[in-house]
């Protein structure tokens, strides 16, 4: 496998300053390991939901001052976009590396979405365990360990405000020996998107 994981060096990345510079820094180090391991978890992806998905690498052009906090790689069924789109993540902020099933505020049906987790949320806590995390919002760091989450509550913050989300997925310390083991980590990213595909299938009804 020619992925290696991530190094201390790629988390460092979001340290430099300038637009130009860190975005210098996210092609030349980040975007190549996103298109090795992203093109792996794709073809996983279209095998395992027998339907066609598609690679995006966050480009950050709408950008034109503040650099990036974070960037990720994304995995939809849509060859254009994947912000309308339940989408898969894999991403790194400077201190954690995130995979996540993400519903973002740009979703065009998310009410109805956030309904069908509520009517099947004993779906969602057979699929995930205590190593699991949520964020309401991809923007932030702040995810917490589903064991703190009120989910009920998130999931109806979810449908009723137009500008929340729902991602829901791991978390692994940029310390962590795993995000620098490429094979580890791709089966451990292929592994929580497994899991979480009756989740993915039931956005969809």
């Amino acid at each position: 496998m020619k992925f290696e994981g991530f190094t201390q060096q790629d988390f460092e990345t979001f340290t430099i300053e300038g637009l130009d510079e860190r975005m210098e820094a996210i092609r030349g180090r980040i975007q190549p390991k996103f298109h090795e391991v992203g093109q792996l978890l794709t073809d996983d992806l279209s095998s395992m939901l027998q339907n066609e998905m598609f690679l995006h690498i966050a480009k950050h052009a709408r950008r034109t001052v503040n650099p990036p906090k974070d960037t990720w790689l994304a995995i939809a069924a849509n060859k254009r976009g994947y912000k309308q789109h339940p989408h898969f993540q894999v991403g790194l902020f400077d201190d954690h590396l995130f995979i996540w099933l993400a519903f973002i505020y740009e979703l065009p049906n998310k009410e109805k979405i956030a309904t069908n987790f509520l009517d099947n949320i004993d779906l969602i806590k057979q699929a995930t365990n205590q190593e699991f995390y949520i964020s309401l919002d991809h923007t932030k760091k702040d995810a917490k360990p589903i064991k703190e989450v009120d989910l009920e509550s998130s999931l109806e913050r979810f449908k009723n405000v137009k500008k929340a989300e729902f991602l829901i997925g791991r978390h692994f310390d940029a310390n962590d020996p795993i995000v620098k083991n490429g094979e580890k980590l791709y089966h451990t990213i292929r592994e929580t998107y497994e899991a979480l595909l009756p989740l993915y299938k039931l956005s969809f009804k």
